[in-house]
């Protein structure tokens, strides 16, 4: 039970662990989209240049409107993030690994 002192902020607070193997994160450089009706799939890959294959490093899966909130939590910290450092430039041509288009690549 809530305590009726505590303002409504206080009490829809999650505690949220970030463990020490997952705070180090996982780069990748490549992102591949897919959905079905009930879910979206994004597989973080790393590309290296000069090498033909590439290793899915981690797979989230998303409900449809978790996706739609996390798109517009990142849209706005690319916002925030180009109102303190400047225009993020994406005039780099990335070449699609056989099997991936435009569509499915982030």
């Amino acid at each position: 039970m809530a305590d009726q002192n505590q303002n409504p902020d206080q009490q829809n607070q999650i505690n949220i662990e970030l463990p020490e193997e997952i705070a180090e994160g996982i780069y990748a450089n490549f992102a591949i989209i897919a959905h079905s009706n009930q879910e979206f799939i994004v597989d973080f890959v790393r590309l290296m240049p000069g090498l033909p294959k590439a290793k899915v490093k981690s797979r989230i899966v998303l409900t449809p409107q978790h996706a739609k909130r996390l798109t517009k939590a990142l849209a706005d910290n690319v916002k925030k993030y180009e109102q303190q450092f400047g225009m993020i430039e994406d005039s780099e041509t990335v070449p699609y690994p056989m099997g991936f288009g435009p569509p499915a690549q982030a």
